[in-house]
C-alpha cells in the first residue's frame, strides 16, 4: 500500500492507525517517502514521527542521510525498493508514505533514470554559478519550453538536470519522465486531502507548532553539522527560511510567515501532481474510518490482481 497526498493531510497516523488494522508490528513495516525526512537531526521541520510515535512499527528510509549528503531519487528508487521487497519477504505488508511526488512516483512507476555525465553536468552547474538559477531557467525556456514550465525558476538543481539530460538525449526532458501504468508490486495507492480552506488552517498551525516547538534552535544546532554544505537539505521548507532570516541579521522567528507561504505553495504542487495520477483512491482527510476504507481498497486491489 502507498498512503500519498499533500503535507499536512494526516499521512503518517494513517499509515499507524493501518498498520494496526493489519496486525501491528508483526504485520506492517512502514517505508518512508518524505525526502527531507531521510536526514538525521531534521526533526521538528519535517515533522518526523519520534520513535515512541511509531509505537514499535519498524520504519525505513528515515534518518538515512547527514545534512551534508544529497538525496537524489535513484537512490531513493534502489533503497526504497529493496526495503519493500525485503518486507515481503518476511510476510509483512509494506506501507509506502509520504508527499515527494517525484520519488513515489520514480519507485512505483520503476523509472529508468537517464545516464548522468560527470562533465556536462559540470559545465551546466559551472553555468548556474554564472548566472543564477533564474537565468538558467530562461536558458532552459528556449532549449525545452515544457520542461521549464514544469521546474521552478529556483530550483537550480533540477534545471540543471533537465539541461544535461536534454543534452545528452537529444530529446525534452519529458520524454524520460515515468508512465503512469500498472504500479510496481500492485500497490494500492491510497490519496488523503481535504478541503483547501480548512488544509490551510492545518498548515498555518503545523507551521506555528514547528517554530514553538524549536525549529529555530534545531537549525541552528544543524548549522555546526554543514547544513550550510548540503545541496538539498539546507532547501527544505521551514530550514531554507530561517537560514535566509539568520542571514538577514533576525533571530529566525522571521521565518514562520514565510514558511507557511512556501507550504502552501508546495502543497498546491502536490496535487497537480498527485490528482492527474487515475490510479490513487481518494478519502477525505477529515473523515471518520479512513483506515478500514484503505484497507478495503487495499483488499480489492488484491482482489482484482491478475
Amino acid at each position: 500500500m502507498a498512503i500519498v497526498g499533500p503535507t499536512g493531510t494526516g499521512k503518517s497516523q494513517l499509515a499507524l492507525d493501518v498498520a494496526e488494522l493489519l496486525g501491528g508490528p508483526g504485520g506492517v513495516e512502514i517505508v518512508n517517502a518524505d525526502a527531507m525526512q531521510f536526514y538525521r537531526g531534521m526533526d521538528i521541520g519535517t515533522a518526523k514521527l519520534s520513535v515512541a510515535q511509531r509505537h514499535g512499527i519498524a520504519h525505513h528510509q528515515l534518518d538515512v542521510l547527514e545534512v551534508t549528503e544529497t538525496a537524489t531519487v535513484a537512490r531513493f528508487q534502489r533503497d526504497a525498493a529493496a526495503d519493500i521487497e525485503a518486507i515481503a519477504a518476511r510476510g509483512k505488508v509494506p506501507v509506502l508514505v509520504g508527499g515527494s511526488m517525484l520519488y513515489i512516483q520514480s519507485l512505483l512507476d520503476d523509472w529508468s533514470f537517464p545516464a548522468t555525465d560527470q562533465a556536462v553536468r559540470a559545465k551546466w552547474e559551472q553555468r548556474l554559478a554564472e548566472v543564477g538559477a533564474g537565468g538558467l531557467h530562461t536558458e532552459l525556456t528556449h532549449r525545452d519550453p515544457a520542461a521549464a514550465a514544469s521546474i521552478l525558476p529556483t530550483d537550480g538543481r533540477r534545471i540543471v538536470r533537465a539541461l544535461e539530460v536534454v543534452e545528452l538525449t537529444g530529446q525534452p526532458f519529458a520524454a524520460s519522465a515515468p508512465v503512469i501504468g500498472t504500479p510496481r508490486w500492485d500497490a494500492a495507492i491510497i490519496g488523503l486531502d481535504c478541503d483547501t480552506e480548512l488544509l490551510d488552517q492545518r498548515l498555518a498551525q503545523r507551521t506555528e507548532t514547528m517554530f514553538g516547538q524549536g525549529l529555530v534552535d534545531e537549525v541552528i544546532g544543524l548549522l555546526d553539522r554543514g547544513l550550510r554544505d548540503g545541496v538539498t537539505a539546507a532547501r527544505a521548507l521551514g530550514y531554507a527560511q530561517v537560514l535566509a532570516d539568520l542571514d538577514a541579521g533576525g533571530d529566525g522567528g522571521g521565518a514562520q510567515e514565510p514558511t507557511f507561504i512556501g507550504t502552501r505553495r508546495y502543497v498546491r504542487r502536490q496535487r497537480s501532481w498527485f490528482r492527474r495520477d487515475h490510479r490513487i483512491h481518494w478519502l477525505d482527510a477529515t473523515a471518520a474510518g479512513n483506515a478500514d476504507a484503505a484497507v478495503r481498497a487495499w483488499r480489492q486491489t488484491s482482489l482484482d490482481m491478475p
